[in-house]
């Protein structure tokens, strides 16, 4: 079940409403990734805490472990991880397009070793949406096959990506099938592709409208290309998709990426970039990117982001530093605890940048409800070229 209501509009950037089984999402809206079950070191409690309204699982690694038995036990992946809000679920096929040499793509499917003990396995469109149905995730993403922007070297051809794209529709149309003989509840969205070649883009779009899926999603970018080829993607594709249904751009990207996607018509983003970075002490802020590891921090009373309201940054109390609040953890402090490899530096970390991310998307909302979101892009980056 899927309703999204389009609720207001300020050029291509849109403000909506997307009803799932499993609860409301306002958007536009960023989810968290949740690999195997869970964000990385982030408990549900400080997810909802934080803002987020979705999070993502990813059917590869949930089918290679705990497999689909147990999750059957559960009655899907919102017990299994105790998280009822809404559940993105992708196809898989980035995953296994990652696989690299381990992997062969045929017509009927992906034929690979499984990473985790060398068994020869099989995903399909068939067996995607088998493996989807069983975790019940509210948006099941059809299996595709991931155009790479570069192999070996060499840049992807018009005529690799357009071979590759026709495949991806193919499979499309059999995950559609396979989704309907499974009667499946919930919503499964269309993903376009074609590389970086703007009429197979076009393409591809319209042979997956014309198919009518609940939703739709723009894949192969992220995948190695420079960002101006993103960006150009990003500012053709989303905005040509129907006005009247969802469109989600998938493993994008940075704050600037979400607001520069926003501008262009998009409703729903997912990346890494939050919690990885969040990991490796790369630290987003309202002014700028924070490296946590650079010594001058050692002794910086600061949270990391003093305008920041996240348990990190403010304490129980969720005051900002700059509006008097002192009950956050410092920026020393931090320092110290990624110095030494405690486990609860990354959880602080992550929880900031995930903060970070929801609240960015929250002030995009408010600026589309009342029609300062050009005011608000031009703010948004010239408080981030302040620097930290």
């Amino acid at each position: 079940m899927l309703t999204f209501e389009l609720l207001k509009t300020e050029g291509q950037a849109r403000r909506g409403r997307l009803t799932l089984n499993h609860g409301v999402v306002q958007t536009p809206i960023f989810m968290p990734v949740g690999t195997y079950g869970t964000v990385k070191g982030v408990m549900p409690r400080s997810l909802h805490d934080m803002g987020a309204q979705i999070i993502l699982g990813n059917t590869f690694h949930l089918w290679m472990r705990p497999g689909l038995d147990t999750m059957a036990t559960f009655g899907g992946l919102h017990a299994f991880e105790q998280w009822h809000k809404p559940i993105l679920t992708d196809s898989g096929g980035f995953q296994v397009w990652s696989l690299g040499a381990m992997r062969r793509i045929t017509e009927e499917g992906v034929h690979f070793s499984s990473p985790v003990n060398g068994d020869k396995l099989f995903m399909s469109p068939e067996v995607s949406m088998q493996i989807q149905t069983t975790l019940n995730s509210d948006i099941v993403m059809q299996l595709d096959e991931c155009t790479p922007y570069e192999v070996q070297g060499k840049l992807t051809t018009e005529s690799e990506a357009a071979q590759s794209m026709a495949m991806s529709l193919r499979w499309a149309r059999r995950s559609q099938e396979a989704f309907a003989q499974l009667n499946n509840p919930n919503a499964l969205f269309g993903i376009v592709q074609g590389g970086m070649f703007e009429h197979l883009r076009q393409a591809s779009l319209e042979e997956l409208v014309a198919m009518d899926f609940p939703g739709y999603a723009i894949g192969g970018v992220s995948v190695g290309e420079p960002k101006e080829d993103m960006r150009r993607i990003m500012a053709h594709t989303p905005h040509r998709l129907p006005a009247h249904k969802p469109r989600y751009l998938m493993g994008v990207g940075t704050p600037e990426d979400l607001v520069e996607g926003v501008r262009c018509g998009v409703d729903m983003f997912d990346c890494v970039m939050p919690t990885r970075n969040a990991r490796n002490g790369t630290l987003f802020t309202r002014y700028g990117d924070l490296k946590l590891r650079n010594a001058r921090h050692k002794n910086d009373p600061q949270p990391i982001d003093p305008s920041c309201t996240c348990h990190t940054c403010a304490g129980d109390e969720g005051v900002s530093w700059e509006k008097g609040g002192r009950g956050g953890f410092s920026r020393a402090y931090l320092h110290h605890l990624d110095r030494c490899g405690e486990m609860l530096g990354p959880m602080l970390t992550t929880i900031h940048n995930l903060h970070y991310y929801l609240h960015l998307m929250q002030a995009i909302r408010d600026a589309l409800d009342d029609g300062t979101f050009a005011a608000f892009v031009q703010r948004f980056a010239h408080e981030r070229s302040l620097g930290v």
